[in-house]
């Protein structure tokens, strides 16, 4: 469900902003407003963006290899890594580029305000690009919904695993927001014919795009490190081993995100002394079962049985050697 929540997110604002450049870089060219060429900048990464999660998706599809035992599901997190270098470098810093060239021309005398019924276009088509945009977002919020239980948006974008929503969720936010930045730049500009008005909102847009893709390249890069299990997941996990037959506790336990619905389990666990080889197999089976019907995400699971001593502590990793002096 979260997968496909996310691309119906995906899909709809890729439609969109398709759209919305379109027309954003049509009234640049009947204007001449800076403003309208970030905005149309802004859409097309946007758009690029959504395509490449929809291509990170669908690479991430690919079945395992030998090479790559645990399979491919990171590569969503790779391409939406990718999406905020994108955002912060044709979106972010085009648009900071075009707001100082623009503020250059109307100091020097060079920027030529529009003239007569065409000056109003730029509004037009922003009003019907935070409709489009409105549309968008409001699908993405409603997928999230689904999905972020009591957490809030805040709290899913930074605790969610799968990157297509809190990407989407932050992009159409920052489209809405940039948008108005827009429409006050190009408003203030005709209604002032001061132009330096479109400048500083060409600016802003900049630093807004800036802003939101260092916020979803810090994300990204927590997944891509590598993030445990959720504390829910962890205590479902914990408390299937721990009710399995031949299981008597977890001595301890790791978990990792090998993709956004694949999760690896590694977990020493207790058996009676004693056992037999055939018990503590037929014990670790169990476990196995038990874990992955509690957690169906848990699809790579390693246990490894051993005799629980109290207050046994497990030796710590061993430092890695001293270079040899030279």
């Amino acid at each position: 469900m979260a997968t496909d929540g996310g691309t119906k997110a995906v899909v709809a604002a890729l439609l969109a902003n398709t759209g919305i450049a379109i027309t954003k870089f049509i009234a640049f060219l009947m204007t001449g407003f800076s403003s309208m060429l970030a905005e149309s900048i802004h859409s097309v990464a946007d758009a690029g963006n959504q395509g490449l999660l929809l291509l990170g998706g669908k690479r991430a599809q690919r079945e395992a290899t030998e090479e790559h035992p645990f399979g491919f599901g990171r590569e969503r997190y790779i391409y939406a890594f990718i999406v905020s270098i994108v955002l912060f470098s044709l979106g972010g810093l085009f648009a900071l580029y075009e707001g100082y060239h623009k503020y250059h021309e109307v100091s020097s005398g060079h920027a030529e305000p529009a003239e007569g019924w065409q000056r109003f276009v730029p509004v037009v088509v922003l009003l019907v690009a935070i409709v489009l945009e409105g549309l968008s977002f409001r699908t993405a919020l409603r997928e999230t919904g689904k999905l972020k239980g009591d957490a809030s948006y805040v709290g899913f974008v930074r605790r969610a695993k799968s990157p297509e929503l809190p990407v989407i969720l932050l992009e159409d936010l920052g489209a809405l927001i940039g948008l108005v930045f827009a429409l006050a730049g190009v408003g203030l500009s005709l209604a002032t014919g001061n132009q330096y008005w479109d400048a500083a909102g060409t600016a802003m847009i900049g630093v807004l795009l800036v802003v939101i893709a260092v916020i979803l390249a810090l994300e990204t890069k927590s997944l891509l490190l590598g993030e445990s299990a959720t504390p829910q997941a962890r205590r479902r996990i914990r408390a299937a081993l721990e009710s399995a037959p031949g299981v008597e506790r977890v001595i301890h336990m790791k978990t990792l995100h090998l993709g956004p619905e694949e999760l690896l389990v590694a977990a020493k666990v207790a058996v009676p002394q004693g056992a037999t080889a055939e018990a503590v197999a037929g014990g670790i089976d169990a476990a196995e079962r038990a874990i992955r019907a509690a957690e169906p995400a848990a699809q790579v699971i390693y246990l490894e049985p051993d005799i629980y001593v109290e207050g046994h502590v497990p030796a710590a990793r061993p430092e890695p050697p001293a270079p040899a002096a030279h």
